[in-house]
């Protein structure tokens, strides 16, 4: 099979063509740029495109399919020259589907917890002896690339994003797998840009469970309001199996699972960990581990990267580093965190960094959100706005939209740091949260300088 990819450099995108490679396909590619590590990565596997830019003439009749990446403009030449040659154009979520549609396919979706949810189910698959197919958003421990693709695997486990497939596929990328066992973590109002109310961003769930296949299941958490009402409204023909939280105890900063009378001591914690570890329990179930198994495997999972990751620690003081950037996310980070350590002080810093964040409109979404830190700071990089060619806000619109007026606001990451290089770290915790990288802020070095 020979397989082109336009924007080849793209998280997800390199990974596929890492992947198609190793199965045998030739595989070609361009790309306007391509950063690390996509560029190492794909020179390793001798795929990295010899310059930058687009090519039309690398498009012809040979290849067998096109695989169109989400940075591609509808405009792209070589998108462009394949449609007039009348060549397969895919989304990388349709090719995924064409690769593993004889596959048993676990689909994981919801608005936050989908990369740690396929994370543990991945390791605990992995200690079990399975042989499985992946698709997963982030880098883990243990595992070579973010996809793997082989004619032999008899399960697929896709970790299922709501975002827009490609520039020519406006369907959300979690609909296009077609999953046999789906998983909804829960649904927080995200992506406004493509899904301006929030009935528009709900409904997306729906279709998902109408996508799942005849004889498939819904796995779903209970915990969820807004996403017990759409399961309650769905009359789908798929077994329905609801997760809520399980029996656990904290002891010295450790939490540990209670089952059938033996205790699981784990590496990661808070409730958001805990019901994702439900999540992950009931599919393996569905895959042939047993329960007692699945939490003897868990025990060692350390956590996915960038979610509540420990930067450092000392006796008295832990720094964090996290992901967290949705409301939903946020609030659920600092709650595990603060629950973990109760005698100890929370100080909190979140960046405001992608598009819904920033959005003014958006923002009130925010409201007590940072209400169990006992130091809040909130940083946006004014760059950031002007990067998106938005419109910037004074400190108050800050303080009023996430209703804490002793709030503190920066735009500029040089004060950013000298607060933080100002802290005196005993018995507290500092959480740093954000989907950016707080204006170039090197979080070792701070902890280095504070712990």
């Amino acid at each position: 099979m020979r397989v082109h990819f336009i924007a080849i450099g793209g998280a997800a995108m390199h990974n596929l063509a890492i992947a198609l490679h190793k199965k045998g396909f030739e595989v070609t590619g361009s790309d306007d740029v391509v950063f690390e590590p996509s560029a190492s990565r794909l020179a390793k596997h001798g795929i990295l495109p010899a310059g930058n830019g687009w090519f039309p003439e690398k498009i012809s009749t040979n290849l067998d399919a096109i695989i169109l990446g989400m940075h591609a403009r509808i405009d792209n030449p070589e998108l462009l020259k394949a449609q007039e040659l009348g060549i397969k154009v895919y989304s990388y979520p349709e090719y995924v589907y064409e690769q593993s549609k004889d596959k048993l396919r676990v689909v994981i979706g919801g608005s936050h917890g989908k990369t740690t949810i396929t994370s543990m189910i991945l390791h605990a698959l992995q200690q079990a002896g399975k042989d499985f197919d992946y698709l997963v958003g982030a880098q883990l421990a243990g595992f070579d690339t973010m996809v793997k693709l082989t004619a032999e695997a008899p399960i697929m486990v896709i970790e299922g994003d709501e975002y827009l497939a490609s520039p020519i596929d406006r369907r959300p990328k979690f609909h296009l797998y077609k999953a046999n066992i789906g998983v909804i973590s829960g649904i927080a109002w995200d992506h406004i840009n493509v899904f301006p109310t929030f009935k528009n961003y709900t409904d997306q769930f729906k279709i998902f469970i109408e996508t799942i296949q005849p004889g498939g299941t819904l796995i779903y958490s209970q915990t969820d309001a807004v996403l017990e009402e759409v399961v309650a409204e769905d009359s789908s023909a798929v077994k329905k199996q609801p997760y809520t939280l399980p029996a656990y105890k904290i002891n010295n900063g450790v939490t540990t699972v209670l089952h059938n009378g033996e205790q699981y001591p784990l590496e990661v914690f808070g409730d958001h960990n805990l019901l994702n570890i439900e999540a992950a329990k009931l599919v393996c179930q569905g895959l042939g581990i047993s329960n007692e198994d699945f939490y003897k495997h868990i025990t060692t999972f350390k956590g996915a990267a960038r979610r509540l990751e420990l930067v450092g620690k000392s006796d008295t003081a832990t720094v964090f580093k996290d992901f967290a950037h949705s409301p939903s996310k946020l609030a659920a980070t600092m709650q595990a965190v603060k629950a973990q350590f109760p005698d100890r002080k929370l100080i909190a810093c979140i960046e405001l960094h992608t598009f819904s964040s920033l959005n003014k409109d958006f923002l009130e979404q925010y409201a007590h959100t940072m209400d169990k830190a006992d130091e809040a700071i909130v940083f946006i990089d004014k760059k950031t706005f002007e990067q998106k060619k938005m419109e910037a806000y004074p400190a108050e619109v800050v303080k009023e939209a996430f209703a804490k007026n002793d709030l503190t606001f920066f735009d500029d990451p040089n004060a950013l740091l000298a607060q933080l290089q100002s802290l005196k770290l005993a018995n507290a915790n500092l959480l740093m949260m954000s989907s950016g990288n707080f204006g170039g802020i090197d979080l070792v070095e701070l902890k280095n300088k504070i712990l």
